[in-house]
Formats: structure tokens, sequence, C-alpha cells
């Protein structure tokens, strides 16, 4: 079959034995597969990657040196089943899957590895235990964005927004547009986006955004200023203060029980949740630098140099910091359901799309952040540029 390669940083079109599938698995002849930005950082960062990942127990982590065919943001049609097999779908039918592959050996990451070809290809293999079944009326190019925006649906989840609550995502990139997406799509009421990309920030609106911001002219935390937010350690005092002057203005009232039973509904104060879709050395500190008190702050972005931050700022305006990976079965499924009832539009992030032998094209245009969000590869097409 044919298939996109990377070695030692070079993308090629080349003929390579189709895939087999193995006891539990399916045969997929891809229609669609987006390139990720994980895909534009292993090729250049693979080894750094592969030594990070083997620290916490994968060993198998595509390096440099290895011939990989990438890809894990894919859509197809069954073509094959393997051994072991329920048969669930008709030859033909139209599925995802998660990008995990079971073996014998173990699991692999779909597209990361040399041990599961991915999906810049015309086949690939997946478990059937992890495929679903794409919904009559969804597209090739809006089933293949239920990956990444799985991972915005993770993020947000993990983010635990209320839809009261203000969302800042920082970076609009095609991770950063997708949690704009969920977010709205979860009933967020305000969501401020920030992005120096003029380009990116109008898919920004497009996606939902509230308030969309050009950091190299407006803050966007300058809307912060006269929130309800707190914004120092003496504003959570004189909070303190006028709380307790309030409660116990009523000499009969059990101040204590009233304040536990506050805490316990969530009326207690709480900060914004902010969103790091950049991925770059020094954006955590410029975010614990200037949220406001009680932020929760999310990191989506994959950074892959290493990065500083002061504790004690962070520590000062008592933030939450989470980092997420990838998701769950449920929220990969949850997602296609979105997808599928129009609660979530894809489309603003679907800038184009080229077939194997633009790949490469794809790559250096995505560099560009005012051309592109995100480009689909689909193998039956001959597009060289998107």
């Amino acid at each position: 079959m044919r298939a996109v390669t990377v070695h030692e940083g070079q993308l090629n079109v080349e003929e390579i034995p189709a895939p087999v599938p193995g006891p539990g698995q399916v045969l997929v002849d891809v229609t669609r597969c987006g390139i990720c930005g994980s895909d534009l950082h292993a090729r250049q960062h693979a080894d750094e990657t592969a030594d990070a990942v083997a620290e916490v127990g994968y060993d198998h982590f595509m390096r440099s040196n290895h011939t990989v065919v990438m890809g894990h943001e894919f859509t197809g049609r069954v073509a094959a089943y393997g051994p072991k097999t329920r048969k669930k779908w008709p030859v033909g039918t139209s599925v995802v899957a998660l990008p995990i592959l079971g073996t014998p050996e173990g699991i692999h990451l779909t597209g990361l590895t040399r041990h599961a070809t991915g999906g810049y290809a015309e086949q690939v293999v997946v478990n059937e235990s992890v495929t679903f079944e794409v919904p009559d009326g969804v597209s090739d190019d809006h089933a293949a964005m239920t990956e990444p925006l799985a991972v915005a649906l993770h993020a947000v989840n993990r983010g635990e927004v209320k839809a009261k609550d203000t969302a800042v995502v920082i970076g609009c990139g095609p991770i950063g547009l997708a949690v704009i997406l969920m977010l709205k799509a979860q009933g967020v009421r305000t969501v401020i986006a920030s992005d120096f990309s003029a380009g990116r920030r109008a898919l920004a609106a497009r996606c939902g955004a509230d308030v969309v911001v050009n950091p190299a002219v407006e803050s966007p935390w300058a809307s912060f200023a006269d929130s309800t937010y707190l914004q120092g350690p003496t504003d959570l005092g004189q909070f303190g203060l006028d709380t307790m002057k309030q409660l116990r203005a009523v000499p009969l009232l059990p101040w204590r029980r009233v304040m536990e039973a506050a805490q316990k509904l969530g009326a207690a104060p709480r900060g914004p949740v902010v969103f790091e879709c950049v991925g770059m050395p020094g954006i955590i500190e410029d975010i614990v630098s200037h949220a406001p008190l009680l932020s929760r702050v999310v990191v989506v972005g994959v950074c892959m140099e290493p990065d500083t931050f002061r504790p004690v700022m962070a520590l000062n305006k008592e933030l939450e910091l989470r980092f997420v990976f990838a998701y769950d079965p449920a929220e990969f499924h949850r997602t296609l359901m979105m997808i599928a009832s129009g609660k979530v539009d894809p489309s603003p992030l679907l800038t184009g799309t080229v077939g194997l032998e633009g790949v490469a094209t794809a790559f250096d245009q995505l560099a560009d952040p005012e051309q592109h969000a995100k480009i689909l590869i689909d193998p039956t097409s001959r597009a060289t540029r998107a």
C-alpha cells in the first residue's frame, strides 16, 4: 500500500506492506487523517519525546532513526476482520477508532511508533473493542475530527468548568480552537481567546469565543480588573473580613455552619479556568504571573523543551495547575455523538485537504499560523497543496 513515512525528519511517499489484522483487530481503509500538532513535534523532536515517554514506561515511541507512518486522527471504512472478532459492522461501514493498538506484545500508540502503522496511509489496523460506527450524515472530514476534539473535551472535563465561569484560552491553534468549541458546547457563557495571529483570532471568533484578544495590543487579563474575581491576597483577606462581619451581625446565626454549607454548595470564591494551548517555554510562567487568584490552569499545549515558573507566585495566588493527556473511550464516543448531533461543528478548524504526495508541503504550510488550522489527508486525492 501507499503511505507517507518519516525517517530522520524526512517525509516520503513509499510502497510498504499492507497491515494484516490480528486477533481482535479490524482492517480499515483510511478515508481521512488529520495532521496533528504532535505529529509536527514528533517529526522534529522524536528522540526527546521518546526519552520522556520511556521514563513513564513506554519504550517504543518513535525515534528519529526509525521509519514510521504517522497519523492518529483518522476515519475510514471497514475492509476486513482479523480472527476472534465479532464482525459487528458490514464491510464498507464508516468507523473511527481510538489510536491505540493492543497486540500480544503489548499496547502501542498508533502513528507514533514503528510497531503500529498510522493513518498517513491507505489502510490502518485498529482494535475492534475501541472502534465506533460513524452515524449516518457525518462526513469523513467531520468524523476525522473526533480524536482531536476528544482531547479538547477531556481538557474541558478536567478543568471542571461551570457555565458561569470565565474560561480563558491562551493560544488559538487547532487544539485551542477545539477547546473553544467544547467550552461553548458545554454551555460556558464567557470564553476569552488570545492569540497573536489575526487568522487564528478570526477562527476563534467563528468557533464561538465571546472575547478575542490580540495580546500584542491588549492583555487577555485586562477584563478581570473590574471583575468579581479576586486579584491579590489582600482581596482574599478583605473578602474573609467582610463575610465574617456579615455573618456575625446576626447574633444567633451559627456562622461556622453557614460558611461550611456555603463552601459545599460552591459559594466560595473561585477564579477563572485557564487553558494553556501554546506549548512554548514561558507560557505557564506568564499565566501564573497574571491570572487572578484561585484560577485553575489546565495545560493542554505540548511543550517539548524544559520550562520554569515561579512556584511562590502560584502559591501566593493558590492556583491549581493541571496537565492533561488524551481522553478515555467514553469521552471519545461522546465527542463523536456531539459531532453527529450538530452540538459541535468542527468546520471552522478545517482549512485544507491534501493527498499523500502533499503531506510534506502541508507540514510546511502548518508552520505558518495565518494559513491553516487543520489539514486533512485524503489518501485517494492527488492534491499536493492545501
